[in-house]
Parts: C-alpha cells; structure tokens; sequence
C-alpha cells in the first residue's frame, strides 16, 4: 500500500472571484485528475482520514470551509461527526434517496452545528423537503439549460439558503449565474482541482486495537497514554487532531493525558476506529520508530529532575516529533505546518532553544556520543553526568518493556 496520502482541493469562490471554500476530492494517486472510486463509502472515509489525520484542518483549509461529499452510509455513521462542524460543510450527494431517517439524521447534525450542501440539486416534489435542512444549494451549470437555471434558482430563492453554481466553465457562464443572482462559483473557469500529497505515518493495528478494547471497558487515562505512548503514529495524529480549529480550544494541547481528557471516551472510540479502518499495510520502519519513542522517553526522564510534571509530557512530544523529518521526508518547518503546537515547543523543535531545547539537545549527545558535549549540556540544566547515564538506561529499558517489534 502506498505511504502517501492524496487528496484534491477545488476552489469555491464568490461573486469577485475571492476563495470561500474548497471541495474535498478523492483521489487514489498524485496526479490522478479524476476519482478513482471502487465505492463511495471507501472515497468518503479516505477524504475524512486524510483531512484529520494525514494533512490537517489547517494546512489543508487555510481556514477556508471544506465541502465534503458524503453519501448515505457515511452519513448516518458516526464517522460523519469526527470532522469539526466549525470548518466543515456536509455535501449530501444527489444519490441519497430522501427518507425519514435521512431528514431526521440530517436534522440531528445540523442540530449539532454542522451545515449542508445539497450537490447537483434537481427542483422536484421528493427533494424538496431537504430544502429546510439545507445552507447551500449547488447546481450543475452543464446540466441545465439557461432557461431551467432560471426557473430552478426562482424556486430554490424562497427558502433562506446560498446558491453555488458548478462546473462553470466560462466567461458567459459565469455572468449569467451572476445575474441570476448565485451567491458562489466553483468551476475550471476559475480553477481546476489541486492534487495534494502527503506523507502517511501509519500507527501500528495492534496498538489500535487494545487502545479500542480498553476505550470500550473505561480504562483510566494513565492506562490510554502508557499505549500512546507506544506509537509515534498515534501520538501525532491525536495531538493534530485535537488541536484543529473544529475543537476551538483556548490553547494548545500538548500532553497525551490533557488530549484524551478533552476528547472524552466516546469520540476517542470513533476516531480510533476510523484509523483502524484507513491504516495502511506498511508500518513505518520500527528502528526509526523505536529511536523516536526512546528520545521521548529520554527527555521526559531528565526533565523529571528539574522541571514540573506538565513540562516532562511536554519534554516527551519534543523528543518524539524531533523525529517527525524523518518520518515525513521533509523538513521541521514544513512539519510544523501541519500540526499546531506551542512556541516553546517549535523553538525545541527548530533551533534547540527555549526551556525544552537543551533536553532535546542533550538527547542527541548521548545519541551521538558526545562525551564533551554531553558534559556541557548536564551542566547546564543542573545534571550530573551520571544521572543522564541513569536516565539512558531506564529509557531503553522502558521502551524494551513496551515490546515493540
């Protein structure tokens, strides 16, 4: 299976062509130009993956809204409510058959704050209860004539929504939406879908799979961050998703307990199974893995003699995403695009510096086997030589109890 992760971003616009929105498109390669779709839940839960797990809210939106498409099994799942309703609108495919389980769902999310589009929308009798329900009405310019556009905008005006005119492919046909009184316009007139493409760390099943049983039995916190703590994969895509712009926390989270606290049992339990489902075949390698989580480890173990208990679980993120470059193929700053951390941790993790930076450096000495150099930074943070040893020891220790392959 391939460790890239792919996604398509089309523009929506307004009336003077400023960006609003993107839609959220599958795609199975870098430069496929179409969907590729052996089933519409499998494209669904792959653009919802990708966007919470492997490209992030906000490298990928900018802080722009996200129209994703969903169809009627992705809708009623309760994998529908893992994407934050602040960034996100729910665009019900024309295929969903309108039913009262449908309605009520739908009255159930939009309850829950989230929006809805409805995609390539016809004017008849059965669709027009989803009309109440709805914030945005897209319509095919290619599919109608000018006359039925006209007719169907009359019609869709009398209830409060916007109108977003799709596949516009020129000049005229922008102008005759925008006289009609369209509110949006999406369409290769204004510009193609961008291919994106991003490096999957894939976190181990087995891990996955306990975190999910101990979930189900209300294990205590301690008992869930000892098994995040086992895998980098984990630890980075719980942390990104917390701290997306969906959650609207006052601060960042940086801590594994103050995540999984925040995120409560249930919605840990979704997300965990929407990874399960969407992990892919080739784990990321387990030398690098096992380095990252001892460097961890390490720097949580020396800041314990002179730092406070919340800084030690900061000290273990810096050790593990000190790494991420690796993990990534690319380099910290463009890491620190996608995952929003706090300044005291970018300045560890970019030039060593701040009150986390020498931890990290003194980490990399004892990997190195710096003796001078190790000596130095001990001093510096109070340690004596022989305590940085100790703490080596245990760290490689731990990491061998955890039984990582």
């Amino acid at each position: 299976m391939s460790n890239d992760a792919f996604i398509a971003r089309q523009p929506i616009v307004d009336v003077r062509h400023q960006l609003v929105a993107y839609e959220l498109l599958f795609r199975h390669s870098a430069h496929a130009q179409t969907a590729r779709v052996e089933s519409d839940v499998d494209a669904g839960i792959t653009v919802i993956s990708n966007t919470l797990f492997n490209m992030g809210t906000e490298w990928l939106l900018k802080g722009k809204l996200a129209f994703v498409n969903m169809e009627v099994s992705m809708l009623m799942s309760s994998f529908s409510t893992l994407l934050p309703h602040e960034n996100v609108v729910i665009e019900v495919l024309e295929t969903v058959q309108v039913t009262p389980e449908i309605l009520a769902r739908m009255q159930e999310l939009k309850t829950a704050g989230y929006r809805f589009a409805l995609d390539d929308f016809h004017y008849m009798p059965e669709s027009e209860s989803l009309l109440p329900l709805a914030n945005y009405v897209k319509l095919d310019v290619l599919a109608h004539s000018p006359a039925e556009l006209a007719r169907m905008v009359k019609q869709i005006r009398r209830y409060p929504v916007k109108l977003v005119a799709e596949k516009v492919e020129t000049l005229e046909q922008f102008r005759h939406c925008r006289d009609l009184g369209f509110d949006f316009f999406q369409g290769y007139y204004f510009a193609r879908p961008e291919n994106l493409v991003a490096k999957i760390i894939n976190p181990n099943h087995a891990t996955v799979l306990q975190l999910l049983e101990k979930v189900r039995n209300n294990a205590e916190v301690k008992d869930l961050e000892a098994l995040f703590k086992k895998d980098v994969a984990l630890t980075f895509k719980l942390l990104r998703y917390i701290n997306s712009a969906g959650f609207g926390l006052s601060c960042e989270v940086q801590s594994i307990r103050h995540a999984v606290s925040i995120l409560g049992m249930q919605p840990l339990y979704r997300w965990l199974t929407l990874l399960l489902v969407t992990a892919g075949n080739s784990p990321t390698s387990p030398t690098l893995s096992r380095t990252a989580i001892t460097r961890g480890r390490l720097c949580e173990l020396l800041g314990k003699h002179v730092l406070a208990r919340s800084d030690q679980d900061n000290l273990f993120i810096v050790g593990v995403f000190s790494l991420l470059p690796a993990f990534l193929e690319m380099p910290m700053e463009e890491v620190l695009e996608r995952v929003v951390i706090t300044d005291k941790l970018a300045d560890a993790l970019l030039d060593r510096s701040g009150i986390y930076g020498p931890f990290l450096s003194l980490v990399e000495a004892v990997e190195s086997g710096d003796e001078k150099q190790l000596e130095d930074l001990a001093l510096s943070l109070m340690l004596a030589p022989q305590q940085v040893s100790e703490a080596h020891l245990q760290a490689l220790a731990w990491v061998e109890q955890l039984g990582l392959d």
